[in-house]
């Protein structure tokens, strides 16, 4: 069986208690936090910035996975690194210099992840898949959470794996959008290891999360 990883996205807890939901989510077996970020430009919504995440860090010891779909990017990466950010994803779009910003997260000891939103190609990230710890593909269009998993970006991460078996890359292959019990499996066998999923972990099974994850993982 593939060991995967589960990173629950707070998009879809109580922002009213997120200290409480991440220590709900780390009880129930859940193996980073997905947290996004969003500025109302990049992205047609606004959520939280370092400072937040600088709080929410004191809840809990996982890893935090932080998506950053704010532009420019790059200004802003010691900032969340600063605040506690464990794994740093960003948008190729969103900087005018990749390389430049993926060297920048390396240098505050951070992982890299860069992210592919469902119209952008892999081509674009190609040259810099050596050189980064993650890639995040995008199974919806960012913005906003309880969305309909986009079922073409299927063979993107089938293309993703390729590469990645074929360079002998490191790279982990995260999913984001519209994961449930029923598209799951698919995303796996396409390649796939970290999953990542806010409605269906907060919301399936009258919100047992602890089910709802160990369902996740048993694809």
């Amino acid at each position: 069986m593939k060991k995967i990883q589960i990173s629950p996205s707070i998009l879809s807890a109580d922002f009213s208690q997120l200290g409480n939901e991440i220590k709900r989510l780390e009880d129930a077996g859940a193996d980073m936090i997905h947290v996004d970020v969003m500025d109302g430009h990049f992205v047609p919504n606004l959520t939280i910035g370092p400072p937040v995440i600088k709080t929410l860090r004191k809840n809990s010891k996982l890893t935090f996975d932080v998506h950053l779909m704010i532009a420019p990017v790059h200004k802003y990466i010691k900032d969340f690194a600063d605040a506690g950010a464990d794994i740093i994803t960003i948008h190729p779009e969103a900087t005018d210099n990749l390389k430049e910003s993926i060297n920048h997260i390396k240098s505050f000891k951070k992982k890299v992840g860069v992210s592919l939103n469902p119209d952008t190609n892999v081509s674009i990230i190609e040259k810099e898949l050596e050189n980064v710890d993650l890639v995040l593909v995008m199974s919806v269009h960012p913005g906003f959470g309880g969305q309909k998993f986009i079922p073409n970006v299927i063979e993107k991460i089938k293309i993703l794996k390729k590469i990645k078996d074929e360079k002998n890359y490191s790279y982990d292959i995260e999913v984001d959008g519209g994961i449930n019990f029923s598209n799951s499996k698919e995303v796996v066998n396409a390649g796939a290891n970290i999953l990542v999923s806010g409605t269906t972990i907060f919301r399936e099974n009258n919100g047992n999360i602890k089910k709802n994850i160990e369902t996740l993982k048993e694809v």
